[in-house]
């Protein structure tokens, strides 16, 4: 009896599905870092530079788009064996 998926690839479309999930997380996550430019060159805002959302909410999507991605790239495929064997409990 032969394998028929011996050199099957490793992602599907769920892997790709939370890779996605993932880069958009952390695009998001680099956007609100950018935040607002300011109106005037000379003059400096203190409440725009040290902003919650650019020291916490930012590094903390960034962060959570990281681990899904890694998510992504470790999660295996359920396969079939595994299911039947679990119903058979």
């Amino acid at each position: 009896m032969e394998k028929k998926n011996a050199h099957a690839f490793g992602f599907r479309k769920e892997n790709y599905k939370f890779l996605f999930i993932g880069l958009a997380v952390n695009i998001i996550g680099y956007l609100l870092m950018i935040g607002g430019a300011a109106k005037d060159p000379n003059s400096f805002d203190e409440s725009e530079l040290f902003s919650e959302v650019r020291i916490t909410v930012a590094p903390i999507l960034i962060v959570a788009g990281f681990v899904i991605i890694l998510y992504s790239i470790m999660k295996k495929p359920v396969s079939k064996n595994t299911e039947t064997e679990a119903h058979n409990w």
